[in-house]
């Protein structure tokens, strides 16, 4: 069990706390400085009903396979492979048309996606930078498991290409409020009057959508065996 759990020592830690993360399917011991990992690591397995119930309840695994289904951009894609076509993925209707070795088409898949991700982010990134009246120094897509989104302080946006799967609706409230922290560097309530008006509202049920849902986005590409 000790593999499934990471053991982290937090110097402002009072107590241990033993926490869940549906993004990764880990359990998370978290102890003082100066308390007993071992000691701590035996509670923790006392604790197996607790974790197998959150194991239960962790998001479907979903591989980037024949016969997948990606919802992206709002539109659902079935993956759609055979050897014998281009090795660059295309849409086609409701279909996302791969080809080449079939060992290949995780990878290939991935690739498109954060392509398109990045597309899309560029855009809505420009769209709202200009209505904040507002200059961005680059956008880039990574694979952050912590955050959909930040924004450097010389002004540079880096997003979770994940969200090209995630409601375009969501995708462009992150990017609203990545880009009102070009005006904000803080989440005060000037940074959330500027989002709602970047956005023409507030962002209330983008934000719900990512609580509820965003750790599901992080299971597509996976293998069921992890």
């Amino acid at each position: 069990m000790n593999d499934d759990i990471q053991v982290v020592r937090h110097p402002r830690a009072r107590r241990t706390r033993l926490s869940f993360d549906p993004v990764t399917g880990r359990a998370r011991l978290t102890i003082p400085a100066r308390a007993s990992a071992t000691k701590a690591l035996a509670w923790a397995r006392a604790q197996d009903g607790w974790i197998a119930s959150q194991r239960q309840r962790l998001p479907v695994a979903r591989p980037f396979v024949a016969g997948a289904i990606l919802p992206v951009d709002g539109v659902e894609l079935t993956i759609d492979w055979s050897a014998e076509r281009s090795r660059l993925p295309r849409i086609d209707g409701d279909r996302l048309l791969v080809g080449g070795p079939v060992e290949m088409v995780p990878r290939r898949i991935e690739a498109w996606l954060r392509r398109r991700a990045l597309a899309l982010l560029e855009m809505d990134t420009a769209f709202y930078a200009d209505r904040a009246g507002v200059s961005v120094n680059g956008v880039a897509v990574g694979d952050p498991r912590g955050r959909w989104g930040s924004c450097a302080s010389h002004g540079a946006i880096r997003y979770s290409w994940r969200l090209v799967l995630a409601p375009a609706e969501v995708r462009r409230a992150t990017a609203a409020h990545e880009v009102a922290h070009r005006v904000h560097m803080d989440h005060s309530p000037a940074f959330h009057a500027l989002v709602a008006r970047l956005y023409g509202r507030e962002p209330t049920a983008e934000r719900a959508w990512l609580r509820a849902h965003g750790a599901s986005l992080h299971w597509f590409g996976r293998s069921p065996d992890g």
